[in-house]
């Protein structure tokens, strides 16, 4: 089931071009990096979570990139535009060959299920 976009249609036209660009510098810097790596982890400082994932990583000897873009209280704006962009609510998103895995918990179980390792080949 495809996750419900509102359609460009009901956007009024005056604002199309803003609701289209709106921080697309970090989505960029976000797509170049899922470009270069295998494994991408975007995270925020204070936040245990994309600690987690990069230890679940770092343990499983999987090498990544960790992108970090503020904390609680600096550059939400910013983070609020990747959510927009993925659909993912929280942090991390965690990405491997450029497909959204998920954050901490959904890391740590295709850990050990082993589907992590296949994803990557």
């Amino acid at each position: 089931m495809p996750r419900p976009i509102l359609d460009e249609s009901s956007i009024h036209p005056a604002i199309r071009d803003k609701v289209a660009t709106n921080r697309v510098e970090l989505v960029d810097e976000v797509k170049a990096a899922l470009a270069k790596h295998d494994v991408v982890v975007v995270g925020m400082a204070q936040n245990p979570h994309p600690k987690r994932a990069c230890k679940a990583l770092r343990a499983a000897g999987i090498p990544f990139e960790y992108l970090e873009y503020g904390s609680y209280l600096g550059m939400w704006r910013q983070r609020a535009a990747l959510k927009m962009w993925t659909g993912w609510h929280t942090f991390p998103m965690v990405f491997v060959k450029g497909t959204l895995v998920g954050g901490a918990d959904d890391v740590a179980r295709l850990l050990e299920s082993g589907e992590l390792r296949k994803l990557l080949g």
